[in-house]
């Protein structure tokens, strides 16, 4: 998949998420031990994308859908990659959907990808 069809998004790398996020270091560590935000080596910096990111917290809807795609089998990079893709399914990338409050939707076509 080329990166031009991919959803446009910057990215954060974890001293980004501290300052945003008003969390400490440990905290923010937390945010992706629960699943809360993914995150992977990007040019080789760990970051996330920050559409990941509404309000100054993570989507709410986000967890949920992270960790029906780690079930499937899914790793950071295929999670992030699949979120921030086109999906004919949904007939856009999934984090637009779930920005768009569709997090059911989302996650039953997740649960599809096993």
């Amino acid at each position: 998949m080329s990166e031009t069809s991919r959803y446009e998004t910057a990215w954060l790398t974890i001293p980004d998420l501290v300052e945003l996020l008003d969390e400490s270091l440990g905290r923010v560590r937390r945010l992706f031990d629960e699943h809360y935000l993914v995150g992977s080596r990007r040019d080789g910096v760990f970051k996330v994308p920050a559409v990941f990111i509404v309000d100054g917290r993570p989507l709410a809807s986000l967890r949920g859908t992270i960790i029906v795609l780690h079930d499937a089998g899914f790793d950071p990079d295929e999670t992030i990659d699949w979120l921030l893709s086109p999906e004919e399914t949904i007939g856009m990338a999934p984090i637009e959907a779930l920005l768009a409050g569709r997090k059911s939707e989302v996650r039953r076509v997740a649960a599809t990808l096993a």
